[in-house]
């Protein structure tokens, strides 16, 4: 393992970790989504390569299609796993009423790789489409940490004053304007004064929900 790239290593720490969850081995997307890398292009790149090296097997044309060769338990040094609290939804379309969100109603473990080993993050089940060119898709669970003042460009989950809402969108301030961008054409964006929005968090992981594949 010591001639991989940190980022092969956290692909293949993803895989075994996903295969002890799962009766079977992750896309390429759901590594993209979990590794937090930029492109499944980049996936593809290190998966031909470890592929190469001997760590796993891939069939052509399957999305499904990647196997470890190596013993995983042997092979990698699994990390710990942390519980996330699942806060509730967050609507991806029209925004949520706060009311009808519950403060805490779950948890889940995901790898420590995938959070940062931050221990204030928190997840939020995703209800609706308007992300899902950022590959984010109803019925998913976005893992976000908190932070009250997001960068142009962060998926976010904000609070808007007036209507007492809370909707997931891509972040841009100008001039005074928040405009809360969706990823998906047929919705249109939200604009609103800086003062009536709050970010309660930017999305640092997505897992996939196995129901829409």
């Amino acid at each position: 393992m010591d001639s991989l790239s940190e980022k092969q290593r956290r692909i293949i720490e993803f895989i075994s970790e996903f295969m002890l969850e799962n009766p079977f081995p992750p896309t390429i997307r759901d590594i993209a989504y979990n590794c937090r890398i930029s492109s499944t292009s980049v996936v593809d790149y290190n998966l031909r390569k470890l592929e190469r090296d001997g760590y796993i097997s891939r069939t052509a044309d399957v999305s499904r299609g990647i196997r470890l060769i190596k013993n995983p338990e042997k092979s990698v040094e699994i990390k710990h796993v942390v519980k996330v609290p699942i806060v509730g939804n967050i609507a991806a379309g029209e925004p949520l009423n706060i009311e009808t969100q519950s403060s805490y109603s779950d948890d889940i473990e995901v790898p420590s790789f995938l959070v940062n080993d931050e221990s204030n993050v928190f997840a939020a089940k995703v209800k609706g489409e308007s992300m899902i060119d950022a590959l984010v898709a109803d019925g998913d669970l976005v893992i976000m940490e908190p932070t009250n003042n997001p960068k142009n460009g962060d998926m976010v989950a904000a609070f808007l004053e007036d209507n007492n809402e809370v909707t997931l969108k891509h972040f841009y301030l100008q001039n005074g304007i928040v405009t809360l961008k969706p990823a998906n054409p047929t919705m249109s964006p939200i604009t609103v004064a800086a003062e009536k929005v709050a970010v309660r968090g930017k999305v640092v992981g997505v897992i996939r929900s196995m129901s829409k594949i």
